[in-house]
């Protein structure tokens, strides 16, 4: 593998801006992102990558390394949400896709670029032209519109009765925004990232449309035989006091019921007495919110393939609900439309690095004609109030939504 060091080239949205702009004009594939935590750094881009449809058994099947550092390349792609909703209408893009970057550029920690490639090839020559040539901001449009508040209501109170019941003990029920881009869907991610700055972020685009993930979520972390799950649940808007989450009876409830989940999902496949909880409860800030963090840890047998951990694992337990299973035959039932990529994976993995992969919420998904899909959902647990998870949905969109809204009076 070849390393050079690049310097400083700006910030991650510049520098993704400068390479969409050079693969445009050279015809080629568009870039790929990772920007927030990824691989031990602050943003991971491929200059270009094809990003096609593939069958969800072949997402990320790649050996994963366990290297520090370095990434050089790797498989990069998503993974949808795999049940259908009560409508019962096919994915609008493709339920899985991917490709293969042989050189990636990566921003450390301490804000220097690096150009990384698994083929010890140099920098290609038009990437270090579009490096060298900064590109300005563009303008886009999203109009959103407001998602449909009788129906998730109906979900809610669904699930209230499922677990009165005890068919289950919590449950993700979700809601969409949907809309229509005008503009470029790179820019819009760019845009984003900047202004919201989640710590996993990832950006994918085709003929086939686009993913713009702006998500605060660690769904799996693999270096060689270590593995690490950091699932979210509790939510409180960013403007109240953190310590109000860890009093909260509801959300440390739904917290530790998901950490089970994962210990479970993890126990499927690991090693004898190796999941621990590494993490329980802590309270981290994201984009316009509080959440409450844990993380599940645990050791796999090596050599032990990606597929294999992604069937225990996936869907990622946090989005979901307990009993894993019989909430998610409920939940296609509560749910009118499709979740598409959102509460899916989108990542990377790297033969070098490991592979990374967050859990796909605050997600935006485009189509080949611009439609927009912003899924957002909570955890119902026995203590919810409908009107109260209602507004948890609002508080979790609106750093989307209103970034939106800015760069379209900006425009105007």
């Amino acid at each position: 593998m070849r390393t050079d060091r690049l310097g400083d080239l700006g910030t991650a949205a510049e520098v993704l801006r400068a390479v969409a702009g050079g693969a445009t004009r050279r015809g080629l594939a568009p870039p790929a992102a990772l920007v927030g935590e990824w691989f031990g750094s602050a943003a991971v881009i491929a200059p270009t990558v094809s990003v096609c449809p593939v069958r969800p058994s072949q997402v990320f099947d790649v050996l994963p390394g366990s290297s520090d550092g370095a990434v050089g390349g790797g498989w990069i792609g998503y993974l949808s949400y795999p049940d259908a909703a009560a409508d019962g209408r096919a994915p609008r893009i493709p339920e899985a896709a991917g490709g293969w970057t042989d050189s990636v550029l990566r921003l450390d920690r301490d804000g220097c670029w690096w150009h990384e490639s698994l083929s010890a090839a140099p920098i290609a020559g038009w990437v270090a032209e579009a490096l060298s040539s900064p590109v300005s901001p563009g303008l886009y449009e999203v109009d959103w519109h407001e998602p449909d508040f009788a129906r998730h209501q109906a979900g809610v109170l669904d699930c209230l009765d499922a677990i009165g019941a005890g068919e289950v003990y919590q449950a993700c029920v979700c809601t969409q925004f949907t809309g229509v881009l005008r503009g470029s869907s790179c820019e819009f991610f760019a845009d984003a990232v900047t202004r919201t700055t989640p710590a996993r972020a990832a950006y994918l685009s085709g003929d086939w449309g686009a993913v713009a993930s702006l998500s605060p979520e660690l769904f799996l972390r693999r270096t060689g035989t270590d593995v690490t799950s950091s699932p979210i649940k509790g939510t409180l808007p960013l403007h109240r006091p953190p310590d109000e989450l860890l009093a909260s009876v509801k959300d440390v409830a739904e917290n530790i019921m998901i950490v089970d989940l994962v210990r479970n999902d993890l126990g499927r496949l690991a090693e004898t007495g190796t999941v621990t909880v590494a993490e329980l409860l802590s309270v981290r800030a994201a984009p316009g919110v509080w959440h409450l963090v844990s993380t599940v840890a645990a050791k796999v047998p090596p050599g032990l393939p990606n597929a294999a951990l992604l069937a225990a694992m996936f869907p990622p337990a946090s989005v979901t609900g307990t009993p894993k299973t019989h909430a998610r035959q409920l939940l296609s039932e509560w749910e009118p439309r499709r979740r598409g990529v959102y509460c899916g994976t989108v990542g990377m993995a790297s033969p070098v690095a490991g592979t990374e992969l967050n859990v796909a919420i605050r997600t935006v998904e485009f189509d080949a004609h611009g439609t927009a899909v912003l899924g957002v959902g909570g955890g119902i647990t026995a203590d919810s109030d409908p009107a109260a998870e209602w507004q948890e949905c609002l508080h979790k969109a609106a750093p989307v939504i209103q970034a939106s809204e800015r760069e379209r009076s900006t425009a105007s």
